[in-house]
């Protein structure tokens, strides 16, 4: 099931495990481009656990669309609220090591439906993302199905705990 609204797109998945042991696998960077599915996220640079709000994990990308094909994303935690919610802001550092950020978020919220299931809604928001990149980027820049998708691959890596 997935719903799009105005400005964000999300997915919900009941996953045969845990709060804490999907928590653990989403705070873990190495698991993000096997999640993602796509392509897209390639490898993490930034291999440590996500631990803190403000915490930067770098990932190693690859679209066609890209000008460069191959080029990397600069991800900060915006919410950890160990085993209920974990968020990040996408964006890129610059040259100078400072980062800029596109306006775009995802979150995944955790709620136990009991020892060994939680529902699982993951959830894509471009709502703060000024005009200028919305001139040249396509939101949201997938199809609704990729983020169910997303969830699928999620608890298959979470069976394997």
């Amino acid at each position: 099931m997935h719903t799009v609204d105005q400005e964000n797109v999300s997915a919900t998945l009941t996953v045969a495990a845990p709060a804490a042991t999907v928590f653990a696998v989403l705070t873990d960077p190495t698991t993000h481009s096997a999640i993602d599915g796509t392509g897209w996220v390639q490898e993490a640079v930034d291999r440590a656990p996500l631990t803190e709000v403000g915490q930067v994990f770098r990932m190693d990308m690859y679209h066609p669309n890209h000008p460069n094909g191959d080029y990397q994303v600069a991800n900060q935690v915006q919410v950890l609220d160990p085993p209920r919610a974990i968020g990040w802001l996408t964006g890129q550092e610059k040259d100078d090591g400072h980062l800029e950020f596109g306006g775009w978020t995802w979150r995944y919220d955790l709620a136990p439906l009991g020892p060994s299931e939680t529902e699982v809604t993951l959830t894509y928001d471009w709502s703060a993302v000024p005009q200028s990149i919305r001139d040249y980027i396509h939101f949201p820049p997938f199809s609704p199905d990729h983020l169910t998708n997303s969830l699928h691959h999620l608890a298959q890596l979470v069976a394997g705990r």
